[in-house]
């Protein structure tokens, strides 16, 4: 048993999901799970950001109080997935992602039997889960979306945004394994244990410095940004969160605890718009980068209106139509 399931606790259930094997070899997925104390036809699937994996055990706590079965996924090369001979965190396509989380729907609905399935995605997992739920806007699968802090434009100048984009784009053809740049350390070590934060996760799948930024990955979100700026049709009721200020990873300690320094929450803001056909915007005061972590009592507020939200637009499980 590794750190992160001590973090966690014995009351979850790890799934290995076995996949298509890519140019590095084996390539595998991992969903955990956790019931709620009675039994529901609601679930929720928790699909994290870049240089994470689940831990968030308290986010788990709130949706099984609110009589959600919980799920979360560690996707290929994240986390509890990432196998020894694999580049950490590493795709050429956002699309290829759709395997694991088709799977896990596969699982939630039709092995697990929930007729209704919430999916929150965090950062970058709050990009992929948008564009997975525009692909699969005519399957039934998704009934609601809600999004932290999703990763919807590079938080850079808009000369980075744009000739940077097109140098990258040619360069993942020859190289796409060349090193394009760094993550600030800032961010993870305000949230670590270590270094003054309030969590503890695992710091070889969450390290304060991140992994490496590759060409190859850094094409295929930019990709994605372009497709969503382009607009998507998402037809399930879809909720985005995101902080009321952002600010530079160099700023203050008592202002980057109480803002986004990873993403322009102003991107956010104005890229929700091409989600859907109903999109609900929320700003939290003081929340950070991945809101479930803030400081109180943004956190609460976070959770607050999430299941406001939820408690409007998330259909009824079948099970509960009949009581």
């Amino acid at each position: 048993m590794d750190s992160s399931e001590v973090i966690l606790g014995a009351e979850y259930t790890v799934r290995t999901l076995a996949l298509q094997a890519d140019d590095e070899g084996e390539v595998t997925a991992t969903l955990l799970s956790r019931k709620a104390t009675a039994p529901t036809g609601r679930a929720v699937l928790y699909v994290h950001g870049f240089v994470d994996y689940f831990f968030q055990g308290h986010l788990a706590d709130e949706w099984i109080k609110a009589g959600y079965d919980f799920y979360a996924l560690d996707l290929r090369k994240y986390g509890r997935s990432l196998l020894p001979h694999q580049t950490p965190n590493y795709i050429e396509s956002l699309q290829s992602y759709d395997e694991e989380l088709d799977e896990a729907a596969r699982i939630i609905k039709d092995e697990d039997g929930h007729d209704v399935l919430v999916v929150l995605g965090h950062s970058t997992g709050g990009l992929v889960t948008s564009l997975w739920a525009h692909r699969r806007r005519f399957d039934g699968i998704v009934d609601a979306l809600v999004l932290n802090s999703p990763w919807f434009d590079l938080n850079k100048p808009f000369f980075q945004r744009t000739v940077g984009t097109a140098v990258v784009e040619r360069l993942a053809n020859y190289q796409p394994r060349r090193q394009v740049g760094v993550l600030g350390q800032r961010y993870g070590q305000s949230l670590h244990v270590t270094t003054g934060g309030a969590w503890d996760f695992n710091l070889a799948w969450k390290p304060l410095e991140g992994f490496p930024v590759l060409a190859g990955w850094l094409r295929a979100i930019r990709r994605g940004h372009a497709e969503l700026a382009k607009g998507l049709d998402i037809r399930c009721p879809v909720l985005v969160c995101a902080s009321t200020a952002s600010a530079a990873e160099t700023a203050p300690l008592e202002t980057i605890s109480s803002a986004d320094i990873v993403l322009d929450v102003r991107h956010i803001a104005d890229r929700s718009t091409r989600l859907g056909r109903l999109v609900t915007l929320a700003r939290i005061d003081g929340g950070i980068h991945d809101l479930a972590l803030s400081a109180e009592p943004a956190r609460s507020r976070f959770f607050q209106e999430v299941f406001r939200w939820a408690g409007a637009y998330v259909p009824e499980s079948a099970d509960s139509k009949k009581d």
